[in-house]
């Protein structure tokens, strides 16, 4: 019978076909339109890979979704929920060209069904490329960052804040129940790379966790660990992981804090509007860094330099305002993440929910 143990060993193999082929020089950050019309194109001459129109967001840009592949293990993947977080979507671009020039057939499609919506927020997109074009630049990021508040933030939109959250829920729907599903994030600044994991399967990752150890160590950085004692539904599973957050946390951390207003501006998460359709799918919530603080961090976090980065953030931003430049920022010798990196990295946890997925299914096959 297959352990959790067995789960490295097998993402490996996707790894091998997959992650690891993403080169330096062959990736980039595109723009939303771009992707569209190469996706459109190419969906028209694939057997197994359809194209759908979801509709359009609200400043009218084109939202679609892919379908590939069948099997048992029915996987939703979705990026760019916050509009400052672009590599999750170029993730899965890149996760749906693979899909485009790979036979069905091959061995890391074999058994699969892909849904897969590469970016969620275009028009956020669009307004974060003041920076993305200006990547790696810490500066530009600073500067130009833009990203929803409460209210406007599209994770916690499901299933219908805005024009994009019915469109997503709308195809996810038709397609669902899944077997796991991947809302694909990042963070700006952290001393490495994070996971959330849904709390109903955080005691069956251990090998999808040491995978995303293995991968962190590998791309030279540690896991970004911080205990937040629960606070607004985050529970610490272990040093650089926590559970996955939820709408119903949010709303009753705001309420617990005498803050009705600013709850109601808290609707579901993605992970659970997929749970609502059944099948208690595996969701796991990557958070990769834009750039890393390197410094050792306590058990259970807070990471120091992190920390004082954050409360240092206001004066760098006045400087930024003020100068147009920030003497404080060097401070902090910010250390880029090669966008190939980060891409391996949410690669990798593909490959090991894949992997946990199939581990865990023919464990109940093999009991009934």
């Amino acid at each position: 019978m297959p352990t959790d143990s067995s789960i490295p060993a097998a993402a490996r193999t996707w790894r091998t076909a997959f992650a690891d082929a993403i080169a330096p020089d062959t990736v980039a950050f595109q723009t939303h339109d771009t992707a569209h019309a190469r996706h459109r194109a190419a969906c028209a001459e694939a057997d197994d890979v359809t194209f759908h129109d979801l509709g359009t967001s609200e400043e009218g840009r084109p939202l679609y979704g892919i379908t590939a592949g069948s099997g048992p293990v029915h996987l939703s993947c979705i990026a760019g929920n916050h509009a400052d977080e672009p590599v999750g979507p170029e993730t899965l671009r890149y996760l749906v060209d693979r899909l485009l020039d790979t036979p069905p057939d091959a061995s890391w499609r074999r058994g699969l069904r892909w849904t897969i919506v590469p970016h969620t927020n275009p028009d956020g997109e669009a307004r974060n490329q003041p920076w993305i074009t200006a990547w790696p630049d810490a500066e530009a990021y600073l500067t130009h960052r833009v990203r929803e508040l409460p209210g406007r933030d599209m994770e916690f939109g499901f299933p219908d804040l805005r024009a994009e959250n019915e469109a997503v829920s709308r195809f996810l729907r038709e397609q669902g129940p899944f077997s796991a599903h991947l809302s694909a994030h990042g963070m700006g600044m952290a001393a490495g790379a994070l996971l959330l994991i849904h709390p109903h399967w955080s005691f069956r990752t251990d090998g999808l966790q040491t995978l995303y150890r293995e991968a962190a160590a590998q791309a030279g950085m540690d896991l970004h660990d911080h205990n937040r004692q629960g606070e607004k539904g985050f529970f610490w599973i272990g040093p650089g992981f926590t559970t996955t957050p939820n709408g119903a946390g949010m709303r009753a951390y705001f309420r617990a804090q005498n803050d009705p207003e600013m709850a109601s501006r808290f609707l579901d998460s993605s992970m659970e509007f997929v749970e609502a359709l059944g099948g208690m799918p595996l969701s796991v919530v990557t958070e990769v860094p834009l750039f890393v603080l390197d410094s050792p961090t306590p058990v259970g976090g807070p990471p120091p330099r992190y920390t004082a980065f954050k409360e240092a953030l206001p004066r760098i931003q006045h400087e930024l305002q003020t100068a147009g430049a920030s003497r404080t920022l060097s401070d902090f010798d910010l250390q880029p993440l090669p966008l190939h990196t980060a891409m391996m990295l949410h690669s990798t946890v593909l490959g090991g929910m894949i992997a946990t997925c199939r581990t865990h299914k023919q464990i109940n096959d093999d009991a009934s």
